[in-house]
């Protein structure tokens, strides 16, 4: 046994008269009891416990408390604890048998052994068988890490991935005259889980268009070449000097 109850009460009813090496002595003759489960035999005790210089103690200790029989000292109260105890452990192993359904000193029934993966008959997985979020394939045009993250926007908003819904983006990034990358894109930068063309154009609301854009980078690029103004210039039917 590792554990056994202790009771203070009646541990000083009975040893109030002990000296200290004396109390000392039957606290550690007790715990030997306890930890061996076997009647203390008198020859060598008082080493087996730390108390050799103390041997006279601890004898007249193990004389007090202790019943000398033709086995050795014996301790009724700690054998009827003892015998609980064992009690208890075997209780316990015929219960864990009745759930495993065999014999308490049956073997261990051993672990059923791997099957071989190329042994294995199982389907191909298909299009059943993959998450939610990837039943709808990528679409033509639209990269893997665009086709990612929109999922992933998707999936953190809670709205399902459906045939239906990539539609509507579809024809809205028509509208908008963008390509369905350019679409998802914008959704993923702006958090959107839908598209509409009309969200797109009041965002870009008072933002010139790219040929705009362009039409002034060259004006003024020709300004900068010729040091001049003017409301109209040829400067678009200029090539850049970088290709001569």
């Amino acid at each position: 046994m590792h554990y056994y109850q202790f009771h203070i009460g009646d541990y000083k009813s009975h040893t109030h008269h002990l000296n200290a090496i004396e109390d000392i002595a039957y606290r550690r003759l007790l715990d030997h009891y306890y930890l061996h489960e076997t009647p203390i035999r008198q020859r060598d005790i008082a080493r087996q416990i730390g108390l050799r210089e103390y041997e006279q103690e601890v004898l007249s200790v193990l004389d007090e408390f202790f019943v000398s029989t033709e086995n050795g000292f014996v301790s009724p109260r700690a054998d009827a604890e003892i015998a609980k105890y064992r009690e208890m452990v075997d209780a316990g192993k015929r219960g864990a048998a009745k759930r495993w359904q065999s014999p308490p000193d049956s073997p261990p029934i051993p672990l059923p052994t791997a099957t071989p993966i190329a042994t294995i008959n199982q389907e191909p997985i298909t299009n059943n068988h993959k998450p939610k979020n990837n039943t709808v394939a990528p679409p033509d045009g639209v990269t893997d890490i665009v086709w990612q993250d929109w999922l992933t926007l998707r999936k953190a908003k809670k709205a399902a991935v459906t045939q239906t819904a990539l539609n509507g983006i579809i024809k809205e990034a028509g509208k908008a005259g963008i390509s369905l990358q350019a679409a998802l894109e914008t959704c993923c930068a702006r958090g959107w889980t839908g598209f509409k063309a009309e969200w797109l154009k009041e965002k870009d609301a008072g933002q010139k268009s790219f040929a705009e854009k362009e039409y002034d980078f060259k004006r003024k690029r020709w300004e900068a070449m010729t040091g001049r103004t003017s409301e109209y210039s040829p400067f678009l039917e200029i090539e850049d000097d970088t290709t001569h």
